[in-house]
C-alpha cells in the first residue's frame, strides 16, 4: 500500500477522472486549419428557446434523470428488473456451473448495512452505474459502504516492458468526501478492497466506465424541447404564430394600442378559439407548422425510441408510445426476452464477478469450484423463461433417453448433451430388439475362443 500511500500525499500520480461529457465534446469537434474547435452551437436568424446543457459531472446528469419522463421511466424498469434477484453460490461441475446453494457466507449482500436488504444494495448499484458509468462499494467490517462516483478517483501506474510503457496499471483508488476540490483528506484503497462495477466500459479510459446516457445527450436535450414546446403551444392559444400586418399610415401610439388590445381578447389558453376581427387594413398570416403539420408524434416518438434503445429497454416494456402502438402479446414477449437475455442477464453476471473478491465461501476447498452469481429463478418478469427452460431440460432428457436405449452408457449419452458434443458418446455393444435379426437370441455363454489345429 506504500505506493498508493505515496500518490495520496504527493497527488502526482495519473488518475482516471470522471468527465462524462468529454466523449460527446470529442465527437462535437472539427478541425480547421490544423486547430480543433470545440462549437457551442450554431447562431440562426430567429433562434427558438435555448436548450440548456447538461453539465458534465454525476449531479448534472441525476437531475437530467429526474426531470426527463422517458429518462426517469427507462431507469426505473432496469432498477425494478435488475434489482429483484438475489445473490448465491454456484457450483463448478468440470468448469460447467451446476447447482446453486447459499450460506452465511453470503449475510454481507444479504443485509449490505442495518435494516438494509439485496434489492436495496442492487438498486443502488444500478442507479450509480446508470448515471455515471460506476458504482464503488468498499467493505467496512460487516457493512458496505457506497462510494459516490464522482468522488472517486482511479489511481495508476505506468505499466514497464521491455523497457517501455505498456498502459496503465490500476495500483487502487482513492476517495474525497465531496470531492477532490473540496481540500479534504482522501481514503486510499487497495484494488481488492473496492467493488467497482462498470458494465459500459469508456473507450477514452481504460478501467473507468460510462454512462449509457452520454451518447443521447442530444436526444434528452430534443425531448426537454418538445416537450417544452407543446406547453408554449398551448400557452399561445393552441394555435401557430400569427403575424399581423398594419397599414404604413398608422402610427407608433396607435399601433401599440392595437397590440395591446389583441393580446388582451385572444393571448393564452382561456382565449383559445375565438373569433378574431381585425379592421383598419389590418392582415393575418400564419407562420410556423401546427402539430399535425410537422407529425409531432411520431417525431417525438422517434426520439423516445432512441433513448430507449440506448438504455436497452425495448419501448414497448417502458410503455413509449411508438411501442404500445404495435404492441401485441407476441410482441411483448419477444421484446420482454430481449430485455431479459440482451440487457439484464449480462448486468447480473458482471454485478456478481464484481462483488465475488469481497465474500468468500467458508470451505477454502470449494473456493475453486464455487463461485458468487445471481439466482434468477424467483424473478416474476422471467417467469415465461422458466417455462422455456423447464421445455428445454423435459427434450434433454427425452434425448438421453433415446440415446440410452440405442445402446450407448448412461453416463456418456448424459455428458455429451450437456456438452453439445456428440463425439463423447461411447457404445456398450448391445442393441435394441428391433435391430436383431428375426429369431435371434442372446447368447447365455461366452462364445469358445477359436482353436488352431497343429500339423503332423
Amino acid at each position: 500500500m506504500t505506493s498508493l500511500w505515496q500518490a495520496r500525499r504527493a497527488r502526482t500520480a495519473p488518475t482516471e477522472e470522471r468527465q462524462i461529457g468529454s466523449l460527446e465534446d470529442y465527437v462535437n469537434a472539427f478541425q480547421f486549419g490544423g486547430a480543433l474547435y470545440y462549437p457551442m452551437g450554431v447562431q440562426q436568424t430567429m433562434p427558438g428557446q435555448a436548450s440548456e446543457p447538461v453539465p458534465n459531472d454525476f449531479q448534472g446528469y441525476a437531475v437530467r434523470a429526474a426531470t426527463n419522463g422517458v429518462l426517469s421511466a427507462c431507469l426505473d424498469v432496469r432498477k425494478d428488473v435488475f434489482s429483484s434477484t438475489r445473490f448465491t453460490w454456484q457450483r463448478l461441475n468440470n468448469g460447467r456451473p451446476s447447482e446453486m446453494f447459499g450460506s452465511t457466507d453470503l449475510r454481507l449482500l444479504e443485509q449490505p448495512w442495518p435494516g438494509g436488504t439485496t434489492q436495496d444494495l442492487l438498486a443502488r448499484v444500478i442507479h450509480d452505474a446508470d448515471l455515471a458509468g460506476n458504482s464503488y462499494w468498499a467493505r467496512d467490517g460487516d457493512e458496505l459502504v457506497r462510494l459516490r462516483p464522482d468522488w472517486v478517483q482511479i489511481i495508476l501506474e505506468p505499466r514497464q516492458m521491455r523497457g517501455g510503457v505498456l498502459g496503465w496499471r490500476r495500483i487502487g483508488y482513492l476517495y474525497t468526501e465531496n470531492g477532490i476540490h473540496s481540500g479534504g483528506e482522501p481514503v486510499p484503497f487497495l484494488p481488492d478492497e473496492v467493488a467497482h462495477f462498470a458494465p459500459k466500459p469508456d473507450p477514452l479510459a481504460t478501467y473507468r466506465g460510462m454512462s449509457w446516457m452520454t451518447p443521447i445527450l442530444r436526444e434528452t436535450a430534443t425531448d426537454g424541447l418538445m416537450s417544452a414546446h407543446k406547453q408554449r403551444f398551448f400557452e399561445n392559444a393552441a394555435t401557430p404564430n400569427l403575424v399581423v400586418t398594419m397599414p404604413r399610415e398608422i402610427g407608433a401610439d396607435a399601433f401599440e394600442k392595437f397590440v395591446a388590445r389583441m393580446d388582451a381578447g385572444h393571448r393564452g389558453a382561456s382565449n383559445a378559439y375565438k373569433t378574431l376581427y381585425l379592421g383598419g387594413g389590418a392582415d393575418v398570416e400564419v407562420v410556423g407548422n401546427s402539430f399535425s403539420q410537422m407529425d409531432f408524434s411520431r417525431v417525438q416518438g422517434a426520439g423516445e425510441t432512441r433513448i430507449a434503445a440506448a438504455a436497452g429497454v425495448p419501448p414497448v416494456i417502458v410503455g413509449l408510445s411508438e411501442g404500445l402502438a404495435a404492441a401485441t402479446y407476441s410482441n411483448y414477449s419477444q421484446a420482454r426476452r430481449r430485455f431479459a437475455d440482451g440487457t439484464v442477464h449480462p448486468l447480473w453476471a458482471n454485478v456478481a464477478g464484481s462483488f465475488a473478491h469481497l465474500v468468500r465461501p467458508a470451505s477454502a476447498g470449494d473456493s475453486g469450484a464455487v463461485r458468487l452469481w445471481c439466482d434468477p429463478r424467483d424473478v416474476p418478469f422471467l417467469r415465461e423463461d422458466r417455462k422455456d427452460a423447464a421445455d428445454i431440460a423435459f427434450r434433454q432428457a427425452q434425448t438421453i433417453r433415446a440415446l440410452t436405449d440405442a445402446g450407448f452408457t448412461p453416463a456418456s449419452a448424459v455428458a455429451a448433451v450437456e456438452a453439445e458434443d456428440y463425439s463423447l458418446l461411447v457404445h456398450t455393444g448391445l442393441f435394441s430388439v428391433q435391430l436383431q435379426p428375426p429369431g435371434s437370441t442372446l447368447p447365455t455363454t461366452a462364445p469358445a475362443p477359436p482353436t488352431v489345429e497343429e500339423g503332423p
